[in-house]
């Protein structure tokens, strides 16, 4: 999707404050292993802005990714619906959600995912896109 996609969900100072939030999780990344720093930042619908940053752990399997950090942060005050999430890095190329992150992501809808190069250019997908065949509450044997 292009900027003009992304301008239609969110204005420009919302993306704005994203990016600023999700920079500065990204500044306590905890990341002694991978040496990555992950920055999130998720908007909900009732336009608050919750921010998280990824943090390592030496049993790989516990360490939580920056998108479930800041996601987790909003549900435990109260938001359950979110119109995007961004995800910003020191890389040169655009950082998308990892598959855990995506499927944790699907349980709230088809969220649009920003993510931003170290150059400040955005790019934004679906998550849909991300994760066309998502495991839900209807794959249940009822």
């Amino acid at each position: 999707m292009d900027s003009s996609s992304l301008s239609s969900i969110l204005d420009n100072s919302l993306v704005a404050s994203l990016i600023k939030e999700a920079k500065a999780a990204k500044l306590y990344a905890y990341v002694p292993y991978s040496r990555f720093p992950v920055g999130a930042s998720v908007i909900s619908s009732s336009y608050r802005i919750y921010s998280g940053c990824n943090v390592e752990n030496s049993s790989f399997g516990l360490t939580i990714c920056a998108e479930r950090t800041a996601i987790v942060k909003a549900i435990s005050e109260g938001d359950l619906e979110f119109l995007a999430v961004m995800v910003v890095t020191d890389k040169d190329n655009y950082i998308w959600p990892c598959g855990a992150c995506r499927q944790f992501l699907s349980e709230f809808g088809n969220i649009p995912i920003i993510s931003m190069k170290n150059d400040g250019s955005l790019q934004m997908h679906m998550l849909s896109h991300l994760l066309p065949f998502h495991f839900s509450k209807n794959d249940f044997v009822q």
